[in-house]
């Protein structure tokens, strides 16, 4: 899931190399950029780093009593909860995704090619209807401990329960459980790209198998486990309605509280910048966690080759590769079907106000895939025309990516005072009141757009780079402009990848809170913020519905990804 700026940007050599038409006397390159395309790309880097700008500029103009109360009575307790929350998940995803991607890498066993895809199923679950779902499933008097007590002897809650779910522990299980796919991803295309001669050295050495693992296999994925790990780590600081469902104050739930509670916009601010250094100590993990790690190996290497397991060894395998699963998604989905069933069935119906949600979902979505889209391919044709020598537009490629580092949060407080300076410009001028960007959804638009640019843009550059330049070359040489050859030539070949991108745009869209909650308009709610609210009121059943709704649109990325990339051999992972 982990989408590279650039990672498709270099065309080689041949599309550094102008092309001579032997009879027109001229030169032909593909580095030859219109002003409007690099402008474009440019205005996009500018506006995904304006919300940061933004940020800093409102932090600092506070008063310095700001910074007092927050230092001394929210950022502590708020900044430790948020490390350890971030060391726990951390920790777990390493431990999940690693060792079920060495398991269904290396080992043979019953259920091993439905386990190999389904361990990716909890990436359709958003960490927001997990809590939601076990809250009630865990409840002191929910089915789960009702039945350990009733085969335990026990009649009531006062004689047996469960640790209370509502702690960091509980929130650090669930969250563990959902983000580990982002390591077993990268883990398992990494594991079955190593050469088995490796671990057959460390053997004939004398390493036990577990001894092999950990010296040799382990070191070589590294820069994979960084990524992944980095991901979920994102993943879990820009989560909201998990921490606060589970009674955790984090520093997102404290952006939230301050800014929507105490109508403090300055003391949010000030949080935000908080968790910037945390996002950058992140991203600076994962890049150093890959920097001079380039491993070469045979160009027909042999690939580990799974050993077939019998009896106990088997079941374990098959256990701790399904657990996983069940806890991530199984479980969840079961109580959202089994609720949405049991509302349907007594004539609850959908109310009207759960179809408008949708209805707004589905609008939000398409608009801000429409833009992220859009902006992705302004970004990878700038590049791409520019060829692969150094050029601003390389950067601004790098730039625009930052976007999905941000956390929601962030972004909505950093776009909020640029929202409201042009949104008054615009009254002015129009000679109307209210706040016309603001009321009609396009900061959120734009805020999800920034957030998840990152995607197609990723996508694109990689379809970009698997076109010759020798196309656009002919292209140019009868003579059509660089627009006209990305419409007639290039836009039909990348088909596929920017359809890859819309759908994840779109699903992430769908599922987004924390952007959602701060910049949307007044009275508009989505299937995420009806959840929200319900789970705020402590009721379920309609919930329940807009939940499911959520967990079967993200399924459909998953599923393409596992048919993707699961289902390839290393030759094709490799390449």
């Amino acid at each position: 899931m982990s989408v590279a700026a650039g990672s498709g940007s270099a065309s080689g050599a041949q599309g550094q190399a102008a092309f001579r038409w032997p009879f027109a006397g001229r030169r032909v390159g593909v580095r030859a950029v219109g002003p409007v395309w690099g402008a474009g790309a440019l205005l996009i880097a500018l506006g995904v780093l304006a919300p940061v700008a933004s940020l800093f500029w409102l932090a600092l103009g506070a008063d310095f009593s700001h910074w007092a109360h927050l230092a001394q009575f929210v950022l502590p307790k708020a900044a430790l909860n948020t490390a350890l929350l971030l060391a726990g998940v951390g920790l777990l995803v390493l431990v999940i995704g690693t060792g079920c991607a060495w398991i269904v890498s290396t080992c043979d066993y019953p259920g091993r090619s439905v386990l190999n895809w389904a361990l990716l199923l909890p990436l359709a679950m958003p960490t927001y209807i997990v809590a939601f779902a076990y809250l009630d499933l865990l409840h002191p008097i929910g089915p789960v401990q009702g039945a350990i007590r009733w085969m335990l002897g026990y009649d009531s809650p006062r004689d047996f329960r469960l640790p209370d779910l509502r702690s960091l522990p509980g929130a650090i299980f669930l969250l563990g459980f959902v983000l580990y796919p982002y390591v077993y991803l990268t883990a398992r295309a990494m594991f079955m790209t190593q050469p088995a001669h490796l671990m057959e050295a460390a053997r004939t050495l004398g390493e036990s198998r577990v001894g092999a693992f950990f010296r040799v296999a382990l070191p070589l994925a590294r820069p994979a486990l960084a990524v992944g790990v980095s991901l979920a780590l994102l993943e879990t600081l820009n989560d909201i309605g998990a921490s606060e469902f589970l009674g955790i104050q984090t520093l997102t739930v404290a952006v939230y509280t301050t800014w929507i509670t105490r109508s403090d916009l300055a003391g949010a601010a000030q949080i935000a910048c908080a968790m910037l250094l945390i996002v950058l100590a992140l991203v600076l993990v994962e890049r150093n966690g890959r920097r001079h790690r380039r491993y070469g190996s045979a160009q027909r290497m042999r690939p580990i080759q799974p050993r077939q397991l019998h009896g106990t060894s088997a079941a374990l395998a098959c256990v701790a590769t399904a657990l996983p699963v069940l806890v991530g998604f199984v479980a969840p989905a079961a109580y959202l079907l089994h609720e949405v069933i049991k509302r349907l069935g007594q004539g609850g119906g959908i109310s009207s106000g759960l179809w408008a949600s949708l209805g707004n979902t589905l609008l939000l979505a398409t608009g801000v895939t429409l833009v992220a889209v859009a902006g992705g391919l302004v970004v990878a044709w700038a590049v791409r025309r520019l060829g692969s020598t150094p050029n601003p537009a390389r950067w601004q490629a790098r730039v625009a990516s930052l976007g999905y580092a941000l956390p929601g949060t962030v972004l909505a407080i950093g776009l909020l005072t640029p929202a409201l300076t042009l949104d008054g410009a615009l009254a002015r001028l129009f000679g109307q009141a209210g706040l016309p960007l603001m009321s009609a959804g396009v900061v959120l638009v734009v805020a999800c757009a920034i957030r998840f640019l990152a995607m197609p843009l990723g996508g694109i550059e990689a379809g970009l780079s698997r076109i010759s330049p020798a196309l656009e070359q002919a292209s140019r040489l009868l003579g059509e402009g660089s627009g006209t050859t990305l419409r007639r030539v290039h836009l039909p070949l990348l088909r596929p990848a920017i359809a890859a991108g819309a759908l994840l745009v779109f699903v992430d869209a769908m599922k987004e809170l924390p952007a959602t909650l701060l910049l949307r308009p007044a009275n508009f709610d989505t299937l995420a913020t009806w959840l929200y609210a319900e789970a705020s009121r402590g009721t379920y059943e309609e919930g329940a519905i807009a939940a499911l709704a959520i967990v079967l649109a993200g399924l459909v990325p998953v599923i393409l990804l596992a048919r993707n990339r699961l289902g390839s051999g290393p030759e094709e992972l490799r390449a």
